[in-house]
C-alpha cells in the first residue's frame, strides 16, 4: 500500500511538471510571436525584406538573460521553424548557452533573432547540438527596410543574428554560443520524444499552440513589403 502511494505521488508530480513545461513552451511561442510582430511594425529599423525572404529558418529567443558591461549571453530558450516543400515546419524548441556580444549597459534581457541563411546552417540546426563560431559561422545582420547591395551578408555567413534590448533591432554577433535541443519542451508540446530534424523537416504537424507563431512567420515578408 505504501509503495502504491509513493508511486501515485511520483506520477502526480510528473504530470504537474509536464503541464508546467507545456505551459512554458506555449508562453515561449506567444513571446516569439510578439517579437516578430514588433519587427514587422518597424521595417525601417528591423530585418530587411531580402533577409526575411531568403532565410531557410527563423529562430527566436525572447528575453534572453545576460549581464555585464560587455556582456555574455548566459541562457535563453528559443523556438525555430524552417521552410519545407509544404510551407513552414512545426516549431522545434532549443536552448542557448554561453557566447558574448557587444556592450549594452544596464540591460538585463534581450530579444534574439537568428536567420539561418543557407543549407549549411540549416543542416547544423537540424542537429541536436552545435556551436556558433565553431561548426557554424554567424554575423550581425543588416538592418532596415532593404539590405544594402554593398554589404556582404549574402556571402558565406550561415546565420545572421539580431538583438534588441530597447527599441530597434540591431545586428549582433553571438560568438561561442552553444545551441542545443530543448528535449523537455519538445516532449511536453508533442507528447513524445522527437528530434529537431524530424520536426523541422515537416514530418510532424504543428500543434495548435503554434498556429499563431507560424502565421506570423508566414506574414512577415508580406507585411514588410506593404510598409
Amino acid at each position: 500500500m505504501k509503495k502504491l502511494l509513493v508511486l501515485l505521488v511520483v506520477m502526480g508530480l510528473g504530470l504537474v511538471a509536464w503541464a508546467d513545461e507545456k505551459e512554458d513552451a506555449t508562453d515561449r511561442l506567444d513571446s516569439a510571436t510578439k517579437v516578430l510582430n514588433e519587427i514587422m511594425k518597424t521595417p525601417d529599423k528591423g530585418i530587411p525584406e531580402e533577409v526575411l525572404d531568403g532565410a531557410k529558418c527563423i529562430a527566436v529567443v525572447p528575453h534572453m538573460i545576460k549581464g555585464g558591461f560587455v556582456f555574455g549571453a548566459k541562457h535563453g530558450r528559443g523556438v525555430a521553424t524552417c521552410r519545407t516543400a509544404n510551407g513552414w515546419s512545426a516549431p522545434s524548441f532549443f536552448v542557448v548557452t554561453g557566447g558574448s556580444w557587444g556592450a549594452q549597459i544596464g540591460v538585463e534581457g534581450v530579444d534574439l533573432v537568428m536567420m539561418i541563411m543557407n543549407d549549411m546552417g540549416l543542416q547544423q540546426l537540424l542537429n541536436s547540438k552545435f556551436q556558433i563560431g565553431g561548426e557554424v559561422s554567424a554575423a550581425g545582420g543588416p538592418v532596415g527596410r532593404h539590405a544594402s547591395a554593398g554589404t556582404d551578408w549574402k556571402l558565406d555567413t550561415q546565420i545572421l543574428t539580431y538583438s534588441r534590448a530597447k527599441g530597434a533591432f540591431v545586428g549582433a554577433t553571438l560568438e561561442g554560443a552553444g545551441i542545443g535541443q530543448d528535449g523537455d519542451a519538445i516532449r511536453a508540446m508533442y507528447g513524445r520524444e522527437l528530434t529537431p530534424k524530424t520536426i523541422l523537416t515537416g514530418k510532424v504537424p504543428p500543434p495548435a499552440a503554434a498556429h499563431q507563431f507560424l502565421a506570423t512567420v508566414r506574414g512577415a515578408k508580406a507585411v514588410a513589403e506593404s510598409k
